[in-house]
């Protein structure tokens, strides 16, 4: 359902012109210093503003209601708000019976017999990912402590790779009422050997669960990927070249089995063009049964994946926090300091 993880749980709320969006974060270590403020440079990479990004500018300042006391954590859970006020729902009353293609309002309103939160794609919308930008980085404080950083950006965009073209691709989209997909490639150093667990919990299958989450992701792979299908074993085998398991190469994406060989931890995800675009599309009226145009105006994101970095961070941290807390990877905070009584 909306809740991931085995120790380290993460449970997802809210709605895109709700109220709010947050998380609720079990199985944080008590000790660990957390603030609103320290959210704020994860969440200012997702924010928009960019070229190429929607012009819906939310502030995006976390609430911290519960499970941090004195700037620490307490090990009790966290739930972290982040209100919506940024919200013009009057574009989505006239839509609401002529599902976006492309987006989730059609198998939505199948399954939930339409009664749904339609306006700006509800619980189903990227506006969500803030929330899981908070709960990585938690999670991204965590692995800190074990000396595990993770990293991701953006490698090419509609076909394009390299600033210029980039930048030229969605000029052109942009100018033509259309948008882009990408592939964001995701890297964490220093992950021990010996995270994941076979055959289901496997290190692959937590990470491409917790990366499916995102909306707009449909593909990924490991390490060379795709690419690898093309190769002979003698060249996608990794040498290995000492007892740590230290590789050669990295055509295994630092996984082995499904478990962590100690090697860096690469992986690659392939983001859909957003589906809310300018040009004229074809749908369905739910009241009538009629095929009918339909046309997307509002504010929308000409290519999502150039937000996708710290998000796609996020939750490849948080599979990583739950892997090193099974694992007891994670250190242990030093217990707070207490005053003695002096007559004792």
């Amino acid at each position: 359902m909306n809740t991931f993880g085995r120790i380290f749980r993460v449970s997802m709320l809210g709605e895109s012109h709700g109220e709010c969006v947050g998380a609720l974060i079990d199985g944080v270590p008590a000790g660990i210093p957390i603030s609103p403020d320290s959210l704020l440079p994860d969440l200012a990479r997702r924010k928009s503003g960019a070229k190429g990004t929607t012009t819906r500018k939310e502030a995006d300042v976390p609430r911290i209601m519960s499970g941090v006391f004195k700037g620490k954590t307490t090990g009790a859970p966290i739930l972290m708000l982040i209100d919506n006020k940024d919200i013009d729902s009057g574009k989505y009353e006239a839509l609401k019976n002529t599902p976006r293609p492309g987006h989730a309002d059609m198998a939505v309103w199948q399954k939930f017999s339409g009664f749904a939160d339609y306006r700006g794609g509800g619980h189903f919308s990227g506006r969500l990912t803030a929330a899981l930008v908070c709960a990585g980085s938690v999670a991204r404080r965590m692995l800190a402590e074990s000396g595990v950083k993770v990293e991701a950006a953006v490698v090419e965009i509609g076909g394009a790779a390299g600033d210029k073209a980039i930048g030229e691709a969605l000029d052109a989209a942009i100018q033509a009422g259309d948008s882009l997909g990408g592939i964001v490639e995701c890297r964490a150093s220093g992950v021990p050997a010996g995270l994941g667990e076979p055959f289901f919990d496997s290190a692959e299958s937590l990470i491409a669960h917790a990366a499916f989450s995102i909306p707009a992701i449909k593909g990924i792979e490991f390490g060379a990927g795709f690419a690898g299908a093309r190769m002979r074993g003698s060249e996608c085998n990794d040498a290995i070249l000492d007892e740590s398991g230290r590789t050669a190469t990295n055509n295994a994406g630092g996984i082995n089995g499904g478990i962590t060989n100690g090697n860096e931890l690469v992986f690659r995800v392939a983001v859909k063009p957003t589906a809310s675009i300018a040009k004229e599309g074809k749908t369905v009226d739910l009241e009538t049964g009629k095929s009918v145009p339909i046309t997307v105006s509002g504010r929308h994101d000409a290519c999502v994946a150039l937000r996708v970095p710290v998000v796609l961070e996020a939750v490849a941290a948080i599979v990583l926090a739950d892997l090193m807390i099974i694992e007891q990877r994670i250190p242990r905070v030093e217990k707070a300091a207490v005053k003695k009584d002096k007559a004792g």
